[in-house]
């Protein structure tokens, strides 16, 4: 009998740093990909940024993405915050990797 789906995720180590690489998507110091999900626009903004591992088009120009509430870029300060491209900081409150995956025949064995 296969087992059932299982759910795994991991805290990754903090970014250095963060760029936009094309509309919703970032990308760090290491190749890893970030989207950013917007949890409350009131101020103060709230951003749940997800590490996901997403095939990397071509780099967009941040002329080219038009107006948005996220910056271009994100650098790593001391105390858990990071310095925005517009100099503005924000706090690192939690960050995970999660990942969906299947162990086993992912039909659960019925035939």
């Amino acid at each position: 009998m296969a087992e059932g789906p299982f759910f795994r995720a991991q805290t990754p180590l903090h970014p250095d740093h963060l760029w936009i690489w094309e509309k919703a998507v970032y990308v760090d110091e290491n190749r890893r990909t970030w989207l950013p999900i917007t949890i409350e626009v009131q101020p103060p903004l709230q951003v749940l940024l997800r590490q996901e591992d997403v095939p990397l088009g071509d780099p967009v120009c941040p002329s080219q993405l038009g107006p948005s509430l996220l910056p271009v870029m994100w650098q790593l300060y001391p105390g858990r915050r990071y310095r925005a491209s517009d100099s503005s900081f924000w706090r690192i409150v939690y960050h995970i990797k999660a990942s969906v995956g299947f162990s086993g025949d992912p039909s659960g064995g019925c035939g």
